[in-house]
């Protein structure tokens, strides 16, 4: 296999850091904190755009680390859903309220 190029780095550096703000995520919304996901949106597109730019051989150097970033998201999306309403990507025990709950 040949080395990975320069930017690939960074692309290890972001999917780390959204990993981090996912486990972040999850941790505020287990003791009912609100939840602002709009910096890791952005991580996720940075990511994507990333991946989409290498080689095919270049980007399965990547899979295991996107393979648990989606998991960590699918289950980050599960614990969002159980919390209940949530609105503009941010959720808080009085959207229910709001919401009519």
């Amino acid at each position: 296999m040949t080395a990975l190029p320069p930017e690939s780095d960074r692309l290890q550096a972001e999917i780390e850091k959204a990993s981090s703000l996912v486990g972040a995520a999850r941790r505020l919304l287990a003791t009912g904190t609100m939840v602002d996901l709009a910096a890791l949106e952005g991580r996720v597109r940075l990511i994507c755009d990333g991946i989409a730019g290498l080689t095919p051989e270049t980007g399965r150097a990547f899979r295991p680390g996107i393979e648990a970033l989606i998991t960590d998201l699918d289950r980050l999306d599960l614990a969002l859903r159980d919390a209940g309403p949530y609105a503009d990507g941010r959720w808080s025990r009085g959207s229910e309220e709001k919401a009519g709950g």
